[in-house]
């Protein structure tokens, strides 16, 4: 797993993925913002991150297994552009 992760997510690879699609950069903060729970920017690190069960809960129903996101997770950057993309457009 890399080392620049919050909550298991590879923050890194995720930023790279995501900065080379900036039309989907709308629909990323817009996803962020609604996973976020209340009072985020109180809270270190003082990102609109989902609350960590309910993205173990998420990932478990996606991928099977415990949800945790760690270096055996399934989870990939390109999945989660997917994802994005098909919000786009069922956002418009």
């Amino acid at each position: 797993m890399e080392s620049d992760s919050v909550a298991g997510l590879p923050i890194g690879s995720i930023g790279l993925a995501l900065g080379r699609r900036p039309g989907l950069w709308g629909a990323a903060l817009r996803a962020a913002f609604s996973m976020a729970p209340k009072g985020w920017w109180r809270r270190s690190p003082f990102l609109p991150l989902p609350d960590p069960q309910w993205l173990r809960f998420r990932m478990a129903t996606a991928y099977g297994g415990s949800g945790r996101v760690d270096a055996n997770s399934p989870f990939e950057p390109a999945d989660l552009i997917t994802w994005l993309e098909w919000r786009k457009e069922w956002q418009t």
